[in-house]
């Protein structure tokens, strides 16, 4: 399984008490890079956001109340249908693609949520980078194995893989809450994102949000039994390498297969994402857009390769 590799954002987590907490994807097809972005603007950003649940879900409809009201420049730019668990699937050779404009500010893209980026970077910010590329809020968690084939991250990959800062958002804990109680929780996941890119900001001064290539992974668990809880705090955390949905299939006799998923919760991985979301805190993972990992795998890789001949 891919390894993530854990860059020091501890620092921008830890320093004001506003975020205050403890601290301890996969590759899609290469896209033309969009207008380098520059440095972000002392005050609201222009923010590209998108999302797998459609242009018309709750949690991206709240997302846009939400960052408007913070006073940034919205603009949707996500699917026209549900597209939970296409992970960073895009340009699949279609020859058309069907937009609708359907609200100023709104455009449905009827694809993925790789297209629906690619798409706005390509053509709505034509020429002009966003600062930022906001994917969600998500309905359920995406740690560990999940977030490998979300849609959700996946939109925020199709960003970073065209030199745009990133964050995905979700909403869920471990468990599959009742759906009225996750729009609930949508909202504190909301506040925290507004912190979170207020801090960005602010931080970035004169360079970019964040650094390049590098994006956030950002799942805020449900809190209480209405979901309007608080969290626990805030921890940096890597992607949990598990996988805790296996899949069940059962033979109906005539060639065709029933399909359903069973959940196997291993033990987390110490500073994971899993073990953060738990314990009732948001995990905060750094993820980027390529397959690479570190010298140390590669090292390995050189021994397993060692004398062989073509």
């Amino acid at each position: 399984m891919r390894r993530k590799r854990v860059l020091p954002l501890a620092a921008l987590l830890l320093c004001t008490p506003a975020l205050a907490g403890t601290a301890p994807a996969v590759a899609a097809p290469q896209t033309a890079p969009a207008a380098e972005p520059a440095a972000p603007p002392a005050g609201p950003l222009r923010i590209l956001l998108t999302n797998d649940d459609g242009y018309n879900a709750p949690g991206i409809r709240k997302a846009f109340e939400r960052l408007t009201a913070a006073g940034h420049d919205v603009t949707i730019v996500a699917p026209l249908t549900n597209q939970s668990g296409t992970g960073t699937k895009m340009l699949s050779g279609a020859p058309t693609i069907s937009v609708k404009h359907p609200e100023p500010k709104v455009w449905a893209v009827d694809g993925t949520p790789g297209d629906s980026v690619a798409f706005g970077l390509a053509e709505v910010f034509a020429g002009e980078a966003p600062d930022l590329v906001v994917s969600g809020t998500n309905f359920g968690p995406n740690v560990a194995g999940l977030a490998t084939h979300s849609g959700t991250v996946g939109g925020a990959v199709a960003a970073l893989e065209s030199g745009v800062p990133a964050i995905a958002l979700s909403t869920g804990g471990l468990s599959a809450p009742d759906p009225v109680t996750t729009v609930n929780a949508m909202g504190p996941t909301l506040d925290f994102a507004v912190k979170l890119i207020d801090r960005l900001r602010v931080r970035a001064r004169s360079g970019p949000l964040l650094p390049k290539g590098v994006g956030l992974n950002v799942n805020h668990p449900i809190v209480g039994a209405d979901g309007k809880g608080t969290a626990a705090g805030v921890a940096t955390t890597f992607q949990d390498p598990q996988n805790f949905l296996e899949p069940d299939f059962t033979d109906a006799g005539d060639g065709t297969w029933k399909v359903g998923v069973k959940v196997a919760l291993k033990p987390a991985a110490k500073g994971g994402d899993i073990e953060a979301v738990a314990a009732g805190k948001i995990a905060v993972s750094p993820m980027n857009s390529d397959w690479n990992t570190g010298p140390a795998d590669q090292a390995v890789t050189s021994a397993l390769i060692a004398g062989l001949r073509p």
